[in-house]
């Protein structure tokens, strides 16, 4: 109203104390809404908080305080100056007010609170798109009025009429006048005065650009929620046809056809053509579970066979059922079939008739069960698991539907209530004589030694993962073992082949050197530490420097290098603290095949090669004291 009484003078002048009035009374209300926006709660990591320090806080950082904080600002004061008289002249001083506006995002999020809260949301929508419309309309109304106002009414055609005139001169026409003008040039329909100056051509071309461009997104909007009203019928008239087409392409029968319309004409009726597990699929488990022991727990509880029932175990129940409607003369079940879900009564009337299907024995109604017994599998039941009854539709039924497999999963969570439903359902048929007890004693010892049975295999296959965890845990320490063996043969391996290679005294001191390095993965022994082997291997180094000098190795030097090597190689290959076994000498031997490094038994192949080498070797020193001993 303040861009209206900016430009109406005859508005603003009409009534004064009472627009003053209001005016202050509105700024008192933004002044608390300021104060409550500032307390709002808000949510940091998913909890609510609620500290005032931390919501001032909050409140300085977002949009909404600076909004606030411009519409609060006192601009009445220019009425010292100004004035607030307003006699035939654009704008009143009123328009000082104008920054009141600041406090619209407000009243979009009421809307959207509004829009998300009610129950016809639809509805809300098209309401608040015509407001809208409708504002624009008034906005660019007043603005018409105030430009015709600095042009001068009545110079030419396309503004408003000389106000002089007695008609033109009334509030209600200039505002009746000028809404027109406004609504037909920004919808583009009908025929609106032509423009004469420039300023006038401009803010026409502007009004038509605005029409062009807001109000047919708005047109639009409103088409596509006209459509999503319409939406489930739409879907539910599409579902109708494809059926009739196919009723058609088979040629089924008219009675049959008319059944299946009924049908679909009940569901729409009675809303439950409505797909309740596709609208509730985007929710989370929880609050679908809260709608449904909503929706249905009332029924369940009318049900006397689960009446003793803890909350949790219904609540279970809840979440199984399965909603179904049947036409008029449907048999839900009949005697002798396999009986594999049970039935609630929503509402409707059922008949438990007599194979001819003429004899009512009795009428079953809502919260009535049926079918319970044959899903039991009840020790001893005669029937077993088989229909006791026929069971027809006499109208329309919404029935509850709890399958066998649905029920045995909720109660194995809980053997209490398993036992109570199996004692009750026991009673029933020791009431309609069709227990055999003999039958119900060999199945429940058959039951208790079953039980047994389970009992002991639980047991061994306890001791079994306690024995393969074991088993597990040796292995890991086995193999770290096996892995550091495996880098000293390695180690070993490459100091034979330095010395295999040439006969240095050098190269033998940097085998044992590397044999040295690998001490830390043994226990010391004095036989068979590597500082024992290492010594060995210097003392023959110093024996075939002493003998034959740097390049040439005596035979019973090359022999004590044989047989340091066997030893060295036993010594590394068995485990740290332990004497060789049967299995580590296996392990061994698979070792020294990979690395290509002798086994004892090649070594001993060596040293009495070696041996005859050295017998050879005197003899041609015997026979031939000119020639020099022959090095390895």
């Amino acid at each position: 109203m303040i861009i209206a009484r900016s430009v109406f003078w005859d508005l603003q002048m009409a009534l004064p104390e009472a627009w003053m009035v209001l005016d202050y009374s509105t700024d008192v209300i933004h002044l608390i809404d300021t104060a409550i926006r500032a307390h709002e709660g808000y949510l940091e990591q998913g909890l609510l908080v609620t500290d005032h320090t931390k919501l001032h806080k909050n409140y300085r950082k977002t949009i909404y305080f600076k909004l606030d904080l411009v519409s609060l600002v006192p601009t009445d004061l220019v009425y010292l100056v100004w004035g607030t008289s307003c006699d035939r002249r654009v704008p009143c001083p009123v328009i000082v007010r104008l920054n009141r506006l600041f406090k619209l995002p407000r009243l979009f999020e009421f809307f959207e609170r509004t829009e998300t809260l009610t129950n016809f949301p639809n509805v809300f929508r098209i309401g608040k798109v015509i407001v809208y419309i409708l504002v624009i309309i008034h906005w660019n109304a007043c603005l018409y009025f105030a430009i015709s106002y600095v042009i001068g009414f009545g110079t030419d055609t396309w503004v408003y009429r000389d106000i002089d005139d007695g008609v033109y001169e009334r509030l209600s026409y200039k505002y009746i006048y000028s809404f027109y003008w406004s609504t037909m040039t920004l919808t583009t329909i009908g025929e609106v005065p032509q423009p004469v100056t420039d300023w006038e051509f401009f803010f026409t071309i502007i009004d038509f650009l605005i029409g062009v461009l807001i109000f047919a997104t708005i047109v639009g909007n409103v088409g596509s929620m006209i459509t999503n009203m319409n939406a489930d019928q739409a879907e539910f008239q599409a579902k109708m046809d494809r059926i009739k087409q196919y009723m058609t392409f088979r040629k089924v029968s008219k009675q049959l056809e008319e059944r299946v319309i009924k049908w679909f004409d009940y569901l729409w009726t009675n809303k439950l053509s409505l797909d309740e597990d596709e609208v509730l699929s985007t929710l989370p488990d929880k609050l679908q579970a809260e709608i449904a022991i909503h929706v249905h727990l009332d029924t369940l509880k009318r049900v006397k066979l689960f009446q003793d029932f803890e909350a949790g175990l219904l609540q279970e129940l809840v979440l199984r059922l399965q909603l179904q409607v049947f036409s008029p003369g449907d048999y839900i079940c009949k005697k002798g079939d396999v009986g594999r879900e049970m039935y609630i009564v929503k509402r409707g009337v059922l008949s438990v008739v007599a194979d001819d299907g003429e004899k009512v024995f009795v009428k079953l109604r809502d919260g009535s069960v049926f079918g319970e017994l044959s899903i039991l599998n009840i020790p001893g039941n005669k029937t077993g698991n088989r229909r006791t009854a026929n069971v027809r539709s006499d109208g329309y039924s919404d029935l509850f539907v709890l399958k066998k497999d649905g029920l045995w999963d909720v109660l194995h969570d809980y053997p209490e209530a398993r036992e109570n439903l199996l004692d009750t359902g026991r009673r029933m048929l020791r009431k309609d004589g069709l227990l055999d007890e003999e039958a119900e004693k060999i199945a429940a010892l058959e039951r208790e030694k079953t039980i047994m049975k389970v009992e002991r295999l639980e047991d061994q296959l306890k001791v079994s993962q306690e024995r393969q965890g074991r088993l597990l845990a040796e292995f890991t320490s086995m193999s770290q073992q096996f892995k550091k063996r495996l880098a000293c043969v390695e180690k070993v391996q490459n100091s034979h082949s330095d010395r295999l290679n040439t006969s240095n005294a050098n190269s033998i001191t940097s085998a044992a050197s590397k044999v040295l390095a690998c001490q830390q993965f043994f226990t010391p022994s004095p036989q068979k530490s590597p500082d024992h082997f290492a010594s060995r291997l210097f003392s023959a180094a110093s024996s075939s420097n002493s003998s034959v000098g740097p390049k040439s190795m005596t035979a019973d030097g090359q022999q004590q290098m044989i047989n340091v090597s066997t030893a060295s190689q036993q010594q590394f290959l068995s485990p740290v603290g332990t004497a060789m076994t049967e299995e580590d000498e296996l392990i061994e031997q698979d070792i020294l095949a990979t690395f290509q490094v002798d086994s004892p038994t090649t070594n001993q192949e060596a040293s009495s090669s070696s041996a005859a080498a050295g017998k050879s070797l005197s003899n041609d020193d015997d026979g031939e004291d000119d020639h020099p001993t022959a090095g390895t």
